[in-house]
């Protein structure tokens, strides 16, 4: 594309000059009609001046955040940790449930999916020997208390159903049939991320060098994390899915906030997917489509993008700024636990239910559209909302029908 934007933006995917200095290459990959936040913009061009920062790529689903913008990654010669955040490893996997959408009932699933407040009645210990977390046991507290739980925020478990096939070729590939529902949560590394970014607090101003004993630790507290996020996205599928009475397998799982290196440098990604991977799905709002993304093969297009794409729709209107807009009634409350989709969603905490509606976020679609014209992705499949797991009152375990324990291990396939 070639469309001129305002304010000393540039055409999407090519070289745009923050400012007059000799600042770092900055890749917007995003339209002139894309809803993107002034402050948004302006912690971009910060980005660009910061020590070490070699080149910053953003995508449609940018916004602002608290150390830096959302939707973007950054290449420097350094890691910066607040750049990452405290949710190290936050990301999104993709499952396929053994079952047809046609024999789920909702209103009962979403009964069912309660059992996700409850504790965890799992051993995971093979599963945390298998990541190498193990091995932190003895220094780092492993937060297993919260192990299988999906946390606050925009955070969620969604049970969808295939909406559309753009490449038919997919479902052969990834052994999945139209029909079959599928499981899609976003979560993070709770409060073992937290702990971890803690200790780096006092860091943040000149960054971590990449010859220093604190990056090695860091890193290698930052790489649990990793594992732990992914692990609880795997677990929370699992709980799921024995709630359901059923078995999932994974076919998809990208963290969007994490550091990886890159030869001698360090790619920051903060809600940004890895697109170094075969399939990234793209989150919508809970009344929106989902996608299901093939990433770009073009190495020059992955070079300037930093091997990254959008993570989902991003925000419009932070949190606190939705109070007002909705839910000011009983009636507007009622509306936002159904979905345009005909669809469920269970949060029974009234702020959080606010907070996140879906005109707090962008339009999944146009951030597609822009990945598109952007030449990033090829789209394979769209996703509809059937039923959103937020939060529930806590279950007592007399509630609980049938006990969430061992059968997990035996009926989940990986």
């Amino acid at each position: 594309m070639g469309i001129s934007l305002e304010n000393g933006a540039c055409a999407v995917g090519t070289h745009c000059e923050a400012s007059e200095r000799n600042d770092a290459p900055l890749y917007n990959f995003y339209s002139e009609t894309s809803w993107i936040e002034e402050l948004a913009k302006e912690q971009l061009v910060q980005l660009s001046h910061m020590d070490g920062v070699e080149q910053v790529a953003a995508f449609p689903d940018l916004h602002p955040g608290k150390f830096g913008p959302v939707g973007v990654s950054i290449l420097a010669d350094r890691v910066y940790p607040q750049l990452i955040g405290n949710d190290i490893g936050c990301g999104m996997s993709l499952f396929v449930l053994d079952v047809e959408v046609r024999k789920l009932k909702l209103e009962k699933c979403a009964h069912k999916l309660r059992a996700l407040e409850c504790a965890l009645e799992l051993d995971v210990s093979s599963e945390l020997e298998e990541c190498g977390l193990l091995q932190l046991a003895d220094t780092q507290d492993l937060y297993l208390q919260s192990m299988g739980t999906i946390g606050g925020g925009n955070h969620f478990c969604e049970l969808q159903a295939i909406e559309e096939v753009f490449e038919p070729y997919v479902l052969e590939h990834l052994n999945i049939d139209k029909g079959q529902a599928l499981l899609f949560v976003h979560s993070g590394s709770r409060g073992f991320g937290m702990s971890v970014f803690q200790t780096v607090e006092h860091c943040f101003a000149d960054g971590l060098r990449a010859d220093s004993t604190e990056l090695e630790v860091y890193l290698h507290l930052h790489d649990g994390a990793v594992c732990w996020a992914s692990l609880n996205r795997q677990i929370i599928a699992k709980r799921a899915a024995e709630a359901l009475r059923t078995s999932c397998r994974m076919i998809a799982d990208n963290a969007h906030n994490l550091v990886e290196r890159h030869g001698d440098k360090f790619i920051h990604r903060k809600g940004a997917a890895k697109a170094d991977l075969p399939i990234v799905p793209l989150a919508g709002s809970r009344d929106a489509l989902s996608y299901l993304l093939k990433p770009t093969e073009d190495v020059d297009l992955q070079k300037r993008s930093l091997f990254s794409l959008a993570h989902g729709s991003g925000r419009k209107y932070d949190r606190k700024s939705m109070k007002g807009r909705v839910g000011r009634n009983k009636s507007e409350l009622q509306k936002l636990e159904r979905t345009s989709f005909g669809g469920h969603v269970v949060c029974e905490d009234k702020q959080l239910l606010i907070e996140e509606a879906p005109n707090a976020y962008k339009n999944s679609r146009a951030v597609l559209t822009d990945l598109i014209e952007a030449h990033l992705v090829t789209p394979l499949l769209s996703l509809k909302p059937l039923l959103t797991f937020k939060k529930a009152q806590t279950l007592s375990n007399k509630t609980s029908k049938r006990p969430i324990k061992r059968s997990l291990k035996r009926r989940a396939t990986r």
